[in-house]
């Protein structure tokens, strides 16, 4: 497990060395200077999805644009520090989470000329959980976060789709479909349609309607079944074995189930 004391990665190479500051101490900072500016950042995600929702039931307005921009401003300042700071920028901004994040970067600073690609915006999300470093001091921080980090790996990747989908459903829906007048709306839908509930009091016309049912309903049971099976099964304890790799072993384990080797796993809070 990465260090957040040290600034390691996941893979345990500390990197802060190499990055020029102040981008080093704002990214790559260990101990607590590291873990508040990874929450900090995580704030700013999560108050950009609550933007993003809040707007769906708020009148397009001067002040409403303004603070679209002051948003887009913000998410693109932290981007570009954030690919600056990073070791590759190419294989950053190629990475499936960078792609989502210039496309939300770009969705809040287009929200004035672009007002029907506004679903963009949700993308914000693919980042939560999605960071190495976050996902360490977590870890380190939260004693129940370490013990079910799959739980909540799971629960974060089904509310990333459910936001999108929703921002999906509202943003093709909205001028045209009567059924779907806000947000809340196109939440309901989509957690209808996901859960296979089907009550049929909202519905989305069409062919490209009745396809982006279809995806809603595959993908989406496919993720809350893995959300199940990750609250459901047995816990194991993340911790590599020095002799096979073995990352994964039971709470009581003495030694590895693969290779027999002596783990001296941690008690908790050690």
């Amino acid at each position: 497990m990465a260090d957040p004391a040290r600034g390691d990665d996941q893979d345990g190479t500390a990197r802060a060395d190499r990055l020029p500051d102040p981008i080093a101490g704002i990214f790559r900072a260990g101990g607590r200077p590291g873990a508040r500016a990874a929450y900090a950042l995580l704030a700013l995600d999560l108050a950009a999805i609550g933007w993003v929702i809040a707007e769906s039931f708020l009148p397009r307005s001067r002040l409403v644009l303004g603070v679209d921009l002051l948003f887009g401003i913000a998410l693109a300042a932290e981007f570009a520090l954030r690919l600056r700071g990073s070791a590759s920028a190419r294989r950053e901004l190629l990475h499936p989470a960078g792609i989502a994040d210039l496309l939300s970067v770009i969705a809040f600073l287009a929200a004035p000329f672009l007002p029907g690609w506004g679903f963009l915006r949700s993308l914000r999300v693919v980042r939560l959980l999605r960071s190495a470093r976050l996902v360490a001091h977590l870890r380190h921080d939260l004693p129940l976060f370490r013990r079910n980090q799959d739980a909540f790996v799971a629960a974060a990747d089904l509310t990333v789709f459910i936001v999108v989908m929703t921002g999906v459903v509202h943003a093709t829906q909205q001028a045209t479909n009567p059924q779907i007048a806000n947000f809340a709306d196109a939440l309901y839908f989509t957690v209808t349609a996901l859960t296979t509930t089907g009550f049929g009091d909202i519905t989305l016309p069409g062919t490209a309607g009745r396809l982006i049912s279809v995806v809603i309903m595959l993908a989406g049971v496919t993720l809350f079944l893995r959300l199940a099976q990750a609250l459901f099964r047995p816990n194991k304890v993340r911790f590599r074995c020095q002799a096979c790799g073995l990352g994964r072993h039971e709470p009581d384990a003495v030694h590895c189930k693969a290779c027999g080797a002596l783990l001296n796993i941690p008690d908790e809070g050690t």
